[in-house]
This record gives structure tokens, C-alpha cells and sequence, in this order.
């Protein structure tokens, strides 16, 4: 087989990687690749963001299968592409990746279908948006871009100046463009957050090893979130009680809505985060849902990636980011 990868970051790596390791492949091309992808991928000058130019090379070169890592060519349509040329492609398509790309569409979703995740309000105008916290009595709280940020959208504000300052940021100064023209005002949680992966076909799924990724920058969860600071795979943290209440109440239904929604949601991995939030009594209770890719896995599964380790007492239960 000869396979195209699309993206360029550690996912992307650790994908090529473990395919190499399939006798089947013989031939693994990345694009746009990096210099660690490039020992074991050949990674030629073709532009991740031009689907034509994509098609012309799966067709000059007789790429059996393509899987894609990243969210932006994944919610501009690159699947739809790929599909009505017929050419052989791993990813949600242009309307269900809106599971990650609009924090506001995931939230009315699970919303709708009483799916748990954090309590939130969302806002298009600032000022709304600055209202609501002044309503609020001081309290941590979590700020979140609706659209892409690069991993960068979430803010975890321990107090309510600090989250007038990401409203203005993101809504007025813009330092997301437009993926922050529309926010999510979410409440904020403790607790671990740990990721489980499965892959679906729209209705059946299996699910893949759990995981434990970081987020923020820093010792002690000191600075702002980032695409991520390291994964680790298995995790310790995740029990197989809160595993099946994560199936049960947030994989499973989730699929259903999606399928009630007309949302063909398949050749994708769909992630949820179990994550366990503390009550006052220390009791664990419920899971709750977060998005992901095809990408997002593979660099967590059964290796350490990156160079952040130690436990997250302040985790934020998140859908989207």
C-alpha cells in the first residue's frame, strides 16, 4: 500500500511511525511533513490546504489511503473532497467535524440529547459576554474561542478579571481572528481528564487505549493552554467503572445524536474525556465529552510523547478544544 498522511506535528510523526511498522506499506508520504517526519516519510512540497492539488498528487502517485491528522483541512472539507473523487480517506467529514470546530455547536448538541458536559453560556457580542460575568459572584471560570485556535482557544481564568481580559482578547482585539467572534463562558471543574479514543463507522466502535495528555504550559499548570505539552497512554487515573459510565453516557449517545441529526459520522475517531470531577465530598462523578481526530490518538497510544509530567489537580472538562 502507499499512504499519504496530511499534517506536520508530533501526531502526524507517531502516525507514520506505526504505519512504517506495516509490511503491507511501501511507500508512506506526509505532507507538510517536518524534519523528524522526514527519516521515515518522504515529505514533497504540496500544500495541505489545496485539496486539488492533494487529489492531482493521490492520483499521480496511487495513494491507496489517506488519513488525516489536523482539525482546519478536516472542517474545510478535505474528506467531501477526497470522497467525491473517489479516493480512499480517513476522517470526519465537512459536517461532522463541526463536532470540532464550533464549541458552540458541540455544546447545543450534547445539550439537546442531555449528554453530560460543563455548564456554559455562549455569546457574539462582547458586551453580553461581560455582562454575564459581572452577574457571576468571583469564581474561577473557563473562556473558550468557539472555532480553532491551534489548541489555544481555552482559557483557564482563576478569576473573573481575568476572563473579562480573554473576553476582550478574543472578542475584541481578536488574537483568534475569527474563530473567537464567538465565545463559550464555561464553568470551571476538578479533577483528572483522561481521553478515550474510538473508532467508529458512524454505529459500531471500538475503543483504543486510554490516555492522559497536558495542556498548559509551565510546572504546576502554571501558563496557558497549548496545543499540548506531552501524552502518555495507558493512564492510570481512568478506572473501568468511569470507562463504562464514559461509554455508556457520553460515546454511545453521542453517536446516536449525531446519527438523529443526519450527521454521518464515520472513518473518525470520536474522543470523550473521561473526566473525573470532584465533588465536595471527594466522590467521583460524571464523564464528560470532548472531540478529536484520527490524529490525536495515535500519538498517545502506548508511548510517552513529550517532555511534561506530574498530575493535574485542576483539570477542566472540555468539549471541542
Amino acid at each position: 500500500m502507499r499512504i499519504l498522511v496530511i499534517g506536520g506535528g508530533a501526531r502526524e510523526h507517531a502516525i507514520c511511525w506505526k504505519i512504517r511498522q506495516n509490511p503491507d506499506v511501501e511507500k508512506i508520504y506526509c505532507v507538510p511533513g517536518n524534519g523528524g517526519i522526514a527519516e521515515i516519510a518522504e515529505c514533497p512540497p504540496v500544500s495541505a490546504a489545496d485539496f486539488r492539488q492533494l487529489g492531482r498528487f493521490v492520483w499521480e502517485n496511487s495513494i491507496d489511503f489517506t488519513i488525516v491528522g489536523p482539525e482546519q483541512p478536516l472542517v474545510d472539507g478535505i474528506v467531501d473532497y477526497f470522497q467525491a473523487h473517489d479516493y480512499p480517506v480517513f476522517g470526519p467529514n465537512k459536517a461532522a467535524s463541526q463536532l470540532e470546530g464550533s464549541k458552540i455547536f458541540t455544546k447545543r448538541l450534547l445539550a439537546k440529547y442531555n449528554i453530560p458536559t460543563a455548564e456554559y453560556r455562549e455569546f457574539d457580542v462582547a458586551a453580553d459576554a461581560l455582562a454575564y460575568l459581572n452577574s457571576l459572584p468571583e469564581q474561577p471560570i473557563v473562556v473558550k474561542a468557539d472555532g480553532l485556535a491551534a489548541g489555544k482557544g481555552a482559557i483557564v481564568c482563576p478569576d473573573l478579571a481575568a476572563a473579562k481580559t480573554a473576553i476582550d482578547e478574543m472578542m475584541t482585539q481578536r488574537v483568534f481572528a475569527d474563530a473567537g467572534s464567538r465565545v463559550v463562558i464555561e464553568e470551571f471543574m476538578t479533577g483528572e481528564e483522561c481521553s478515550i479514543f474510538v473508532i467508529t463507522d458512524g454505529k459500531d466502535y471500538v475503543t483504543l487505549t486510554p490516555a492522559q495528555d497536558f495542556k498548559r504550559a509551565l510546572d504546576g499548570d502554571k501558563g496557558k493552554n497549548t496545543g499540548g505539552m506531552g501524552s502518555y497512554a495507558p493512564t492510570p487515573f481512568l478506572t473501568e467503572t468511569l470507562k463504562k459510565q464514559a461509554v455508556t453516557r457520553v460515546i454511545e449517545p453521542t453517536l446516536d445524536a449525531l446519527r438523529r441529526e443526519g450527521i454521518d459520522y464515520r472513518c473518525a475517531l470520536l474522543r470523550a474525556d473521561a473526566h473525573q470531577r470532584r465533588s465536595e465530598s471527594g466522590g467521583i462523578q460524571l464523564p464528560l465529552w470532548r472531540s478529536g481526530n484520527a490524529g490525536s490518538a495515535a500519538a498517545a497510544q502506548n508511548r510517552s510523547v513529550g517532555n511534561h509530567a506530574g498530575s493535574h489537580p485542576e483539570r477542566v472538562g472540555q468539549a471541542g478544544c
